[in-house]
């Protein structure tokens, strides 16, 4: 089961997501609707991580982190990056991709990495689909790539010669996308 992160105790704002129930239910007094589900495999970089809590925060995703993590979740780094919107984002920790896996057990896997050879604009996404990064600055491992539950790579385009983009950039990128195809489900 994985573990539901929450930057502040309840009741200091706002109140915000709640965790799941082991059906997979939203619990009561959580507004959800799901666009896809962002996942970072072992990330590194606390602000990376900060800003994709405040992306969860504004279009619905949820925002599933993979141990371990190369930093401590009450990291000040991170909580700045995330600004006021900690309250406002479904962050599930798992302790590791197996656990994660059996926690979305029927989900498709897109992993994203410059390898890939195709766009992720040429997949027709769906509400319970996994969007999988790699930690900053190696991407995803080749044992992880090789994950039989892995549905297909896939690849942002950038120019000739760049290494890749930022962490929490293309996880943007890829659930706007995403949230598009959705018509922007919920958003005003």
């Amino acid at each position: 089961m994985p573990r539901r992160y929450r930057c502040r105790e309840p009741g200091t704002r706002r109140a915000g997501p709640q965790s799941r129930s082991a059906s997979g239910a939203a619990a009561p007094g959580w507004d959800h609707h799901r666009v896809a589900r962002i996942v970072f495999f072992e990330p590194r970089i606390p602000q990376n991580t900060g800003s994709a809590i405040r992306l969860a925060a504004v279009t619905g995703a949820e925002l599933h982190l993979i141990e371990p993590l190369g930093f401590d979740l009450s990291e000040p780094k991170l909580r700045r990056a995330g600004l006021d919107y900690h309250d406002l984002a479904h962050v599930a920790v798992h302790a590791n991709l197996a656990a994660a896996w059996a926690a979305m057990p029927a989900a498709r896997v897109f992993a994203f990495t410059t390898r890939a050879t195709r766009r992720f604009t040429d997949v027709a996404y769906r509400p319970d689909d996994l969007l999988l990064f790699g930690p900053e600055p190696t991407g995803l491992p080749p044992e992880v790539l090789a994950d039989p539950r892995i549905t297909d790579q896939l690849f942002i385009p950038m120019l000739a010669g760049r290494r890749s983009l930022n962490l929490a950039n293309a996880a943007a990128l890829a659930i706007y996308e995403a949230w598009r195809q959705a018509d922007f489900a919920g958003a005003r």
